[in-house]
Order: structure tokens, then sequence, then C-alpha cells
């Protein structure tokens, strides 16, 4: 009994959603560790925790924030693929307002109003891209290219095609600094994922976004206010790129309006994906997200530690991606496991 009641859970634990991405990620770590025997090893330097999973954990941050706005576009049906560009936008314009002084105290405009002003616009750019998609009808994909190029021209205006070095010491805070021997960047975005998370839980917005994502008219007719909560989901998105906009500016010291966020939308598709949100919209998880950018950071790590040559890193990131996504297909497992049970040429049934 205790055998088959074992069996029965594993069964039942392999068939949530989650599973596959957990193995993944576990699986990811141990080949580090097998690579890298000290990979696991993390300790107190300097005042705060150093090692090889902290860093991870660091780079991941701003990945982790626009899968998390990415999320809930998704799962209304909705695709944004400007998010790159917006993290341009917002890390240019915080890199311009706070200047290029070189002495370490001085910053044109006060930090936290850059903050606020580099968050702004990428709120209004997520605005943009909601009202195109739900008020003016345009697809998705359309309506949010138009940012994706636009954009990068936008942020290179701001900072003048040039890279903006910045020199502002309080600054490097957000994205390099520590706190209690964590990352700050850990600090924000645990902080952005609760809110989140106890938002779609404890409120109706989980099932609203599930109703529209499943069935718009539907929602429609039932009361829901299906455009405004896709023009939210956009905006949302929005905050969140501008948000790890700055984060990504501060930890680089500078603001390059043609490649920061370069192909950050790509990642953050494939994160929302392999923690199994349905890009056909309705089913999503805020936790599957988190453990999809946590798998391509990790897969990152792994494949330079590992030395992989620059020119294939790319393919063999699209080669994990591709299994892990036929593992977490049902109808790919059907088919394997049919195979499998087929019987052999000249086996009699019984």
């Amino acid at each position: 009994m205790p055998e088959a009641s074992s069996s029965s859970f594993l069964a039942v634990a392999m068939r949530h959603r989650l599973a596959w991405p957990l193995i993944t990620l576990l699986l990811l770590l141990a080949l580090n560790t097998a690579f890298n025997a000290s990979f696991l090893h993390i300790e107190w330097r300097d005042g705060h925790l150093y090692g090889s999973l902290i860093d991870i954990l660091n780079r991941a941050a701003p990945l982790v924030l626009v899968s998390l706005g990415m999320t809930l576009v998704i799962a209304t049906r909705g695709i944004d693929i400007s998010v790159g560009a917006v993290v341009a936008i917002a890390a240019a314009l915080a890199a311009w307002m706070i200047g290029g002084a070189v002495t370490p105290n001085t910053s044109r405009f006060p930090m936290p109003l850059a903050i606020l002003a580099a968050i702004g616009i990428a709120l209004l750019c997520g605005l943009w891209n909601g009202l195109l998609v739900a008020r003016v009808g345009m697809q998705p994909i359309i309506a949010t290219l138009i940012l994706m190029v636009a954009g990068r021209g936008i942020a290179q205006l701001i900072t003048g095609g040039q890279i903006i070095t910045i020199y502002y010491a309080p600054f490097f805070f957000l994205g390099s600094g520590y706190l209690f021997g964590l990352p700050f960047s850990l600090f924000i975005v645990a902080a952005l994922f609760a809110l989140l998370y106890l938002a779609i839980t404890r409120t109706a917005l989980g099932l609203f976004i599930q109703a529209v994502g499943i069935n718009p008219t539907a929602a429609r007719v039932a009361g829901v206010q299906a455009r405004r909560l896709v023009v939210g989901a956009y905006a949302f998105c929005g905050m969140c790129a501008g948000i790890a906009g700055l984060l990504i500016s501060s930890n680089v010291k500078s603001a390059d309006g043609n490649n920061a966020g370069q192909l950050l939308e790509l990642d953050a598709i494939l994160a929302v994906t392999l923690g199994g949100t349905a890009l056909t919209g309705g089913r999503f998880s805020l936790v599957g997200s988190v453990i999809g950018a946590l798998i391509i950071q990790t897969l990152t790590y792994a494949i330079y530690s590992l030395g992989v040559p620059p020119e294939i890193n790319l393919v063999v990131k699209a080669v994990v991606v591709f299994l892990v996504m036929l593992l977490q297909s049902p109808e790919f497992r059907a088919t394997v496991g049919g195979w499998v049970r087929r019987p052999a040429l000249g086996e009699v049934r019984s």
C-alpha cells in the first residue's frame, strides 16, 4: 500500500504543470555543479553573500520582472515584443536625467525624480500598446512591433546616439547594491511578485484575466471590462520593463539605446511559455514564469562557464528550450507513450 500511494503521488506530481520546469532547472543546476565543484558554494564576503547562485539570481532579476508583465499580457491572448525597446527607453531617460557628470555625488535631477520618470515613460509605452490593441483593434504583434522599432530610435534620440556612462554612485545601489547580504534587485522582484500574486489570488483579477484569455467576447457579455483589463495588462508589462531597465543600467553603470534590452522580449516569452503559460491565453502561472526566467539565466551561465563558443550559444539555448517544450506537451508525451507501449513486430498480444 505505501508503495502504491507513493507511486500515485509521483504520477500526480509529474502531471503538475510546474513539474517539468522544476526538473529542468534542477538538471541545469546539477550540470553546472558537475563541471564546477564550487558552483553551489556560497560565502560571506565584503558584507554580503557571494557565489554563483547569488550571481544567477541577481542577473535574472530584470528578466523575471519582464516575464511577470509578459505573463499577464499573454494570459489575455496578447504578446508584447516591444519590452526590449521599453527597457532601452527607460534606461536612457534615467541615465540622461542623472547625467554623466564625473563627480560621483552630483546629478542633473534628483534620483527619485529620474526613477519615477523612467518608470512613468515605460508605463506610457505600455499604455500606448494596450490602447492600440484594445481600442484600435490592432493585432498585438503588429501593435507592439511599432514600438519595438520606434522605441530604439526614441532611446537613441535621448542618448544622442551615444552610450551614456553614469557616475552617480547612489544609482548603482539599484542593480548592484546589497541589503541584508542579498542583492537589492531581489527585494524589488520579491515585492512586485508578492503584490501581483496577492492581486491575482486574493481578488477577482485572476479570474477576470482567465476569462478574457479564454473567451474575450463571453467575458464582456458577463460584465468583465475586458478592454480595460487588456490595457492594464500592457501598461503593467511596460512598467515592469521600465523597472528592469533601471536595474540593467544601474548594474552596467551606463545606458545604450541601441543594445540595452536586446532580445529580452524573446527571453521573456520563452520564460513565460517554459513556465506553463499558454500562448492561446487563459492559463497562466506567475511562479512558472519565475522558474522559466531562472532556467534561461542558469542555462546562459552554463553555456558561458562551459566555454561554449559564442557563435553557437544561441543554438544550444534553442535546442534546450525546444526539448523542454516537447516534454511539457501532453500530446507529445502521449505519442511517445504509445510508441513505447506498442507491441514489437511479431509479438502476440495476450
